[in-house]
């Protein structure tokens, strides 16, 4: 590892603490902002519980101490308590989640990652062509649609209407069927980008000089398709592929819950409904991390994939 590198992480690593930084700070100050707290809600609560209940999980305590708290935890990962969900921890629940989230997250982005970059070559090497113009019109058509609102389509029409699948995780006992419709929601929007991204690098290559020159020299369709352009058409998809991934993890809390997937994503809007700070301020943060770890991963990948970009 030589000077450049390590400048290059140290760097990135001073950026992902701002960021951090930055992320519980907003977040922080805009659930002030809110009106209530995690405790109104509660019936029959007196004043004197109810300032136990403050005192117990540092809610007495002037704002800005609150915030220096709530600024040390994210960066120990040490939440606490759930403030609603009774003697449990903040993070173990997120573990607890994550054992849901994260396979749904990693199959999801495989597949996008398999069928955008399909889809997109196929494109490219059918330019102009009917299925070119079909791939093109199915994977715009497929951005203009958030996850939510294609995981009510899927849900409504393959489970209340044909009933192929079953229509959430505790319906069907924990049978992997309850994954298919969540995985395959998650992954149509990335792998529409990565179509439209591998179908313009495709199409660079293309028209490069050493493929005119592997042409000239007699290699098959294939050697080119698969021995020269598709090295450098997945080179844009590793940068996408980062950030897609945690896209996905951090998109999917929706999605969790019209599938009934209990995931993270549970946690996190009951916790947003609850004004459970612990676990608000929590999961933030743990997404944010994930968010800049997976950034810096695309970013050495890609330059292992393009050796000519240089990590600066």
């Amino acid at each position: 590892m030589n000077g450049k590198t390590i400048m290059y992480l140290l760097k990135r690593f001073g950026m992902a603490i701002l960021t951090i930084f930055m992320v519980v700070t907003i977040t922080f100050w805009f659930m002030q902002l809110i009106p209530g707290g995690p405790f109104t809600s509660e019936r029959g609560v007196s004043d004197v519980t109810l300032a136990a209940l403050k005192a117990k999980y540092g809610l007495d305590k002037p704002l800005f101490v609150q915030y220096l708290i709530y600024i040390g935890r994210s960066f120990t990962f040490n939440f606490g308590p759930s403030m609603k969900i009774k003697g449990t921890e903040v993070m173990s629940l997120i573990m607890k989640g994550m054992a849901y989230s994260l396979p749904l997250g990693i199959v999801a982005a495989a597949l996008a990652i398999a069928f955008g970059t399909l889809f997109g070559s196929l494109a490219a090497i059918n330019r102009g062509k009917p299925i070119d113009h079909v791939i093109m019109v199915l994977s715009t058509g497929s951005i203009a649609f958030p996850s939510f609102i294609t995981a009510t389509f899927l849900s409504y029409f393959f489970c209340r209407q044909l009933s192929w699948f079953p229509t959430g995780f505790v319906a069907s006992d924990g049978s992997m069927a309850a994954f298919v419709l969540p995985c395959l929601c998650l992954a149509i929007y990335p792998s529409a980008y990565i179509t439209r991204l591998a179908r313009s690098a495709t199409l660079d290559s293309l028209g490069s000089d050493y493929i005119i020159t592997a042409r000239a020299k007699g290699a098959s369709n294939t050697r080119v398709l698969f021995g020269h352009v598709l090295k450098n058409s997945l080179a844009p998809t590793i940068s996408y592929a980062g950030p897609m991934f945690a896209g996905i993890i951090t998109g999917s809390l929706v999605v969790e819950q019209i599938f009934a997937i209990p995931g993270v994503g549970s946690y996190f809007v009951n916790s947003i409904t609850s004004r459970d700070y612990s676990m608000i301020m929590a999961t933030t943060v743990f997404m944010t991390d994930l968010v800049v770890v997976m950034t810096l991963v695309s970013d050495i990948l890609y330059t292992v994939v393009n050796p000519r970009v240089s990590l600066e």
